[in-house]
């Protein structure tokens, strides 16, 4: 008996492309890197508290990591607003490079003052080639005030 595989279109996209791996994704305050390279990731959070809405988040940092593919790729991520439908805010086209199957490739996105206006799960999107690799809530919520303790900054 002959078993063959063949891969399906998530693997192989055409000739020469094998569609990476979304390593990780995360949100973070701030990104630092170092000298020889390394990425320093401060203050990873999946929600965000706040005093009242609407407010205004000042800097949200997306970074992903791409592995296991290779040829190239575009990403684009965004936030999506609880109704899971409309767009809060969109990023650019980012290039994903990997000239071979062990490279990797990490970007990091910086959004600007975004604006929340409502309570609830928001939803992180990345998107490779207009395909959605991941998608994650970020909650957004008012902070309650803890007794005996001075009122919570407006930001989480």
């Amino acid at each position: 008996m002959n078993f063959y595989w063949r891969p399906g279109p998530s693997i192989l996209r055409a000739m020469n492309h094998v569609i990476p791996d979304l390593q990780s994704a995360l949100i973070c305050d701030d990104v630092r890197q170092e000298r020889n390279g390394k990425f320093i990731l401060i203050g990873l959070f999946d929600a965000i508290m706040v005093q009242g809405l609407p407010t205004q988040y000042p800097r949200l940092f997306l970074v992903t990591r791409w592995c296991s593919g290779e040829g190239e790729f575009q990403q684009r991520s965004r936030i999506v607003k609880p109704d899971g439908t409309s767009t809060l805010v969109e990023g650019q086209l980012i290039p994903v490079r990997l000239p071979g199957p062990e490279a990797t490739a990490t970007n990091v996105e910086i959004f600007m003052n975004v604006a929340f206006a409502e309570e609830g799960t928001h939803w992180v999107e990345v998107l490779l080639d207009g395909d959605i690799s991941i998608r994650y809530p970020l909650r957004v919520g008012i902070a309650k005030p803890q007794p005996g303790q001075p009122p919570a900054s407006p930001l989480g």
